[in-house]
């Protein structure tokens, strides 16, 4: 395996370490331990991470990692199909953070000739400039078709290896599960699909699976039923849910923190992304708005079933 020269590459075996991240969001300040999920593996992963696809698809992601690690986020969520794993590594780098402040994921594309699960992460690693990643997830079980019982083979073999703590899929329905479960000697620890409250009940085939085997759903798009669908029917119970929280917070609150606590205290990983400091710095305080109550969530999850809606229809072409 090529390697970087030693000043460049973060070693895979400093020992992870949650750090404390100032939090700024609407000129407040307070210190914000970004909490973690359990996953099947015995890891721990932080449950909400700075996506580098859609709108850093196949661009450079230097300037927007560095702003996110500078913001606090610690979770950079990749892929090797959005083309930007170069860049991403350089922001990494840029950023001045040690690999034990981190949590990095990337994903499997479509293996061309000759390459297998772990060569492909291994040109990742060479990439990011890293000597390991934290999760390395199947992208789509459609680049794999025929062939997803030896890919899962592949990523075990990975994981093994040493080149990633955990593995995992993304955008996989509850029958690529089932055909990878019949032979997976680890099961996937995540699944990422698009996850709002706008798919939420098309998801509960999926959710089973999760629940049975401990796999965490990671949500993309997740706030694709307020910007994406705005006018939707959700709209107004989110507007009279975010206005008891800021009134019981005593400080503001907006839509996007109303669901993406929805989402967090549905125990789901977040992936989000954005380009301005600001709004980074609210993600990562919603952590600190108060709980939605159990008949909210019921509420979301009532309403949000009245209408079914697909953000990213390509990642889910199966319905």
């Amino acid at each position: 395996m090529l390697r970087r020269p030693a000043s460049l590459v973060l070693k895979w075996f400093e020992k992870p370490n949650i750090k404390h991240h100032s939090n700024h969001f609407a000129g407040r300040s307070s210190i914000t331990t970004v909490s973690t999920l359990p996953l099947n593996d015995g890891n721990q992963v932080p449950w909400i991470a700075f996506g580098t696809g859609t709108a850093l698809f196949r661009k450079d992601a230097e300037d927007a990692i560095r702003l996110a690690l500078d913001n606090g986020f610690t979770h950079l969520d990749g892929a090797q199909v959005y083309g930007n794993e170069n860049t991403m590594g350089n922001g990494i780098v840029a950023s001045g953070k040690s690999r034990s402040e981190l949590f990095i994921t990337t994903k499997l594309g479509q293996l061309q000739p000759g390459e297998t699960p772990k060569s492909a992460l291994q040109e990742s690693l060479r990439q990011i400039k890293v000597d390991y990643v934290d999760l390395y997830l199947v992208n789509h079980a459609s680049n794999h078709v025929g062939k997803l019982k030896e890919v899962w083979k592949g990523m075990e073999e990975a994981q093994k290896a040493g080149l990633t703590k955990s593995i995992g899929v993304s955008n996989f329905t509850a029958d690529h599960l089932k055909t990878i479960l019949e032979i997976a000697t680890i099961p996937p620890a995540v699944n990422q699909v698009e996850a709002h409250p706008y798919v939420w009940q098309a998801l509960q085939p999926n959710l089973a699976i999760h629940d049975q085997y401990k796999i965490v759903t990671s949500s993309f798009g997740g706030l694709s039923s307020l910007f994406r669908g705005k006018g939707g029917p959700l709209d107004p119970l989110i507007e009279q849910i975010r206005a008891r929280l800021e009134k019981t917070r005593g400080a503001p609150v907006s839509d996007g923190q109303v669901l993406n606590k929805w989402l967090q205290q549905k125990g789901v990983l977040v992936v989000t992304t954005s380009s301005k400091a600001e709004r980074i710095r609210e993600y990562l305080d919603t952590q600190n708005v108060p709980e939605l109550t159990s008949e909210e969530i019921a509420l979301i999850d009532t309403i949000g079933g009245k209408l079914h809606k697909r953000y990213f229809p390509g990642h889910w072409p199966y319905e």
